[in-house]
């Protein structure tokens, strides 16, 4: 069916009052589906699971806050873009308000699904819908879709189409929010502008090749022949090597051990040129991650670490470094890997500190294996948690990622945030100083076939610090900052991505 004829209007379905075949189970949702983003794709696949029609109701203009309407594309144009979604058999504009109750009348449908956060809403025309709903026998279910953390197009064949999909919603989400290459090469030029202080954990990788020899005759395991082994500086410390190579201004501040890991990392930094404030703990390991691979499979990874919080004297010293710093850096990036270095007393010192002299607060926690919580990053321009972190946070499983992220910026009075959605890329939210409205945008994930995803989120963060240090907006700097994390997944391991590289992927992936 041609998109446009999913588009029927009220008045026919008041004369005809059936969109479908004799004996089919309707499902019946509504919306303003404004942007399209992974969220709502997962909302609507469960709706159409739950019948054989899927209907959906679009309000009209005049839902929205006169003020806040010009944020907003037109009921018409919503409505021809979600026709679009494969899932979605019909779409009707609403004329007034109280459509979706006169569609419930009308249609008679099995099932009606609103997302999970509805389930105790008290707003009177939800309790209105529901009682409707309830007089007619049609079931209300309250679920957001099916949460996916791993990538669904593992089973995709036609890699090029799907990248080139990528690259057409990339395009999209930029003409929508009129941003345009030549504003964003401008950004990029500026980047030696940018002043960085990045605080947090230390971690070196070393990835080992291997060649696969076969199971064992001793126990059910595979052996491997050690070929060869690489090492690279990870975690905060090549957040600050992004930095660096983009051009920037920046320092470096973390504790280390006293190893052979940590004269790894002076040797590296006196190559690329970064200034750091490595305060030595002769109690405790630089954090050392061993990956074993073959081809580009990893096997799996070797720890070797010490998670305890560092103690007073060593916090004394890391605030002190922060207070002499501090005055001299426009950004400070907070990169918490939670192995001990952002303890609260220290993220205390780094709020009030950022107050007293008017500097930038940008925060990222990555707990892929460890316990921690963004929503202590309180008061932060933005913070930047992977949907699996935020849900955590709120111990929240059901709730549509719009909840969850209207949630986590509540709780953390943070006025920006960015979603990530792994293979998905990621949504941008950002709230105006002025009017309190908070865009969002979806970001797709450039890169189609990654070599190594492990950098994905330290590239973004860097790229987002710099680019909103030189007066880049929130979405500005998401744009520039899809094409750095496209960048940094085609590298096994992680290697600091340079100003010209990033200006090159930037003109490869914007058409206007």
């Amino acid at each position: 069916m041609n998109p446009k004829d999913k588009i029927v209007d009220i008045a026919s379905v008041r004369s005809s009052q059936t969109l479908t075949n004799q004996g089919s189970q309707i499902v019946l949702c509504h919306g303003h589906f404004n942007i399209i983003h992974p969220g709502h794709l997962r909302f609507l696949q469960h709706a159409k699971s739950l019948g054989d029609t899927l209907i959906l109701g679009i309000h009209n203009d005049e839902y929205f806050v006169e003020r806040e309407r010009s944020h907003y594309y037109s009921q018409d144009l919503r409505s021809e873009t979600v026709s679009t979604i494969q899932s979605v058999d019909y779409v009707i504009p609403f004329d007034k308000e109280n459509d979706f109750v006169e569609l419930v009348r009308l249609l008679q449908p099995s099932v009606y699904i609103m997302g999970k956060e509805f389930e105790h809403e008290r707003r009177a025309e939800v309790i209105e819908l529901i009682e409707t709903c309830d007089s007619i026998g049609c079931k209300v279910v309250f679920h957001a879709g099916e949460i996916q953390y791993s990538d669904p197009d593992i089973f995709t064949t036609n890699q090029s189409k799907l990248k080139d999909d990528r690259i057409q919603l990339f395009n999209a989400a930029c003409k929508k929010l009129d941003i345009n290459a030549p504003t964003l090469l401008d950004h990029i030029s500026n980047f030696g502008k940018a002043k960085i202080l990045v605080i947090g954990d230390t971690i070196i990788d070393q990835y080992v090749a291997c060649d696969a020899l076969g199971m064992s005759s001793e126990a059910p395991v595979l052996v491997v022949k050690e070929m060869t082994s690489k090492q690279f500086i990870g975690g905060a410390a090549i957040i600050a090597a992004h930095i660096n190579g983009l051009g920037a201004d920046c320092h470096y501040l973390s504790v280390v051990g006293e190893d052979d890991p940590a004269e790894y990392l002076r040797t590296e930094f006196d190559l690329y040129g970064i200034s750091s404030s490595l305060i030595v703990d002769k109690n405790r390991p630089t954090s050392f991650k061993i990956r074993y691979m073959v081809d580009n499979q990893k096997l799996f990874r070797v720890s070797r670490l010490s998670e305890h919080s560092i103690d007073k004297e060593l916090e004394d010293k890391v605030i002190k470094v922060l207070e002499e710093k501090m005055p001299h850096y426009d950004t400070v990036l907070v990169s918490d890997f939670v192995y001990g270095v952002i303890t609260p007393r220290v993220l205390k010192a780094l709020i009030e500190l950022a107050e007293k002299h008017e500097v930038n607060l940008l925060g990222d926690l990555q707990c892929s294996s460890q316990v921690g919580k963004v929503t202590k990053f309180t008061n932060f321009e933005l913070i930047c948690p992977t949907e699996k972190e935020a849900r955590i946070a709120l111990n929240n499983q059901g709730d549509s990622l719009e909840w969850i992220a209207n949630a986590i910026m509540k709780e953390t009075a943070t006025p920006n945030l960015l979603l990530k959605l792994g293979s998905k890329g990621f949504i941008a939210y950002a709230t105006n100083p002025e009017t309190g409205f908070v865009q969002r945008q979806h970001f797709p994930a450039l890169e189609t076939n990654p070599r190594d995803v492990t950098g994905a989120g330290d590239a973004l963060i860097s790229c987002m610090a710099v680019s909103l240090s030189v007066g880049a907006s929130i979405m500005e700097a998401s744009a520039i900052a899809s094409c750095m994390a496209a960048i940094a997944v085609q590298n096994i391991g992680n290697i600091p991505i340079e100003n010209s590289v990033l200006k090159g992927k930037l003109l490869q992936s914007i058409v206007n």
